[in-house]
């Protein structure tokens, strides 16, 4: 038996590294993970468009680097996945610098500072010793040797950095801005937008105050990183918290349900819907070490529907189960072992009534509040259907009225109209924009007309006749409007 050794070809692998799939707000939370693990307080992210050749800096006030342990980082595979890590930990595959960085840019330079010494190094895909060599090989440099592009790192963050670690992009090939010259940089300015709503979430827990913890703070070209929680913690409902012990370990299960519509402001609700709306958001949020993994996801365990939009599952899982959960490189995505689904199933029985319960509980209000609605609402075979109810008062009195032959095309009227109710429509408006969901207005007089042709046979209708009057369809939605109109008559309600 012979063992041969096949090293990998540099230029070849690390042009494969580019393909991973990393966006660019991940990537840059890939380098913002490696910040926090080096004990960052804060961490300043610098866009540059530089006259169409842009550059992405992330610097941070961490531990910092000695040369030693910056080419520790630079090397590919610095860290074994199986290997045990500190808990507080936010690597795994001892890929992440490179890839992110790589998956962006084609040069990136890290200027580390410890112990009051530089130490910088760069890899270049471009450069002859990894392009026409095929080395493993990277750049180190003194302070004095920067490139000038780096000029203005140097006079804002070199000369004032006690300690830290700046990751410098630039020869940036795979932010899409378009062919338009003129809107190229409108459309950088855009990725740094996304990148800013990306951090927003993924680090919520470390940017806001937590007991025993303190927080760290995010800059992106001066302005604050503010934490954004999709629990809406401060009005939701916090249900009954859930331990899973799997595999030695404790996964942390914490439900909320989120307040109906009805009871925030127009702004809270634009806020809290997040980007694809309150029904898109609905699921599980997986956090390894308080960082956002995975959002708004059932794992196929239930399907998204209406009645549990306003369900968000906080999950804790330590950095001992990656493996087991599959944890990938760009750590965007995870996937729950068979015995945790099991519970994660359990726990949803529970819980999705919860949301469906302010739905309800909303539904019953209205239907106890009138009498004679002009829809009804049918229960056949578990399945449940609204249809046009003919003992409506209006309804009836135009039916008795008609011949045999006319009631049959009245109710073949009726059947396509109930049989037509546009409720994929319906489903999706009161999903993304409840608040603008309203009913067909009726004017005061076709209210009146409507009173007086169909409801009164008589010049005093008695109190009662007026009391199931307001409490039937459509004057029940129009209370006010019919009180109105009972004065004007001089009824006597």
């Amino acid at each position: 038996m012979e063992n041969i050794e096949l090293i990998p070809n540099p230029s070849s692998l690390m042009e494969s590294m580019r393909e991973i799939g990393y966006s660019t707000e991940a990537a840059i939370a890939d380098l913002i993970d490696n910040s926090i693990t080096a004990n960052s307080r804060y961490i300043n992210i610098r866009f540059s468009w530089n006259k169409n050749s842009p550059w992405i800096a992330t610097i941070d006030d961490g531990c910092g680097m000695d040369m030693a342990e910056l080419k520790g980082a630079m090397r590919i595979g610095s860290i074994n996945p199986l290997d045990k890590r500190e808990k507080d930990d936010l690597g795994r595959f001892g890929l992440g610098l490179k890839t992110a960085s790589l998956s962006q840019s084609r040069r990136f330079t890290i200027i580390s500072k410890k112990d009051n010494n530089y130490s910088i190094a760069e890899w270049d895909l471009d450069s002859e010793d990894i392009k026409i060599n095929d080395k493993w090989s990277i750049k180190t440099y003194d302070v004095s040797e920067l490139r000038p592009i780096l000029s203005e790192l140097n006079d804002q963050y070199l000369e004032r950095m006690t300690q830290g670690t700046i990751v410098f992009w630039d020869n940036i090939d795979r932010i899409d801005v378009g062919e338009i010259d003129n809107k190229k940089e409108i459309k950088f300015d855009k990725v740094l937008n996304d990148v800013r709503s990306h951090l927003e979430l993924v680090f919520h827990r470390y940017l806001s105050p937590t007991v025993g913890k303190r927080p760290i703070k995010i800059i992106i070209n001066k302005s604050d990183v503010e934490a954004f929680d999709p629990f809406f913690t401060k009005k939701s409902k916090e249900l009954n918290a859930e331990v899973i012990n799997y595999n030695s370990s404790i996964v942390n299960v914490q439900p909320y349900v989120l307040p109906h519509h009805s009871k925030v402001s127009k702004d809270e609700y634009k806020k809290y819907e997040g980007r694809n709306g309150y029904f898109q958001e609905q699921g599980f949020y997986i956090y390894r070490n308080r960082r956002l993994i995975i959002s708004a996801n059932w794992f196929r365990l239930i399907p998204k529907r209406e009645m549990t939009k306003l369900i968000r599952v906080k999950v804790d899982i330590p950095n001992t189960l990656d493996q087991i959960w599959k944890i990938d490189v760009k750590k965007s995505n995870a996937m729950p072992p068979v015995f945790v689904r099991k519970k994660l199933r359990n726990i949803i029985s529970k819980i999705e009534f919860s949301g469906i319960r302010v739905y309800k509980h909303k539904g019953q209000k209205l239907i106890s509040n009138i009498k004679t609605p002009a829809w009804e609402r049918v229960i056949k075979e578990k399945k449940i259907q609204y249809k046009i109810n003919l003992n409506h008062p209006l309804v009836k009195k135009y039916i008795n009225n008609l011949s045999e032959e006319q009631k049959d095309v009245i109710e073949d009227i009726f059947l396509v109209l109930e049989n037509s109710f546009p409720q994929d429509l319906y489903f999706n408006d009161i999903a993304s924009e409840p608040k603008n969901v309203q009913q067909t207005e009726i004017s005061r007089d076709d209210l009146e007309d409507i009173l007086l042709n169909y409801y009164i046979n008589e010049a005093q209708p008695s109190k009662q006749r007026l009391k199931d009057i307001m409490l039937s369809d459509p004057f029940a939605k129009n209370i006010e409007m019919t009180k109105e109109i009972f004065k004007k008559l001089k009824y006597e309600s």
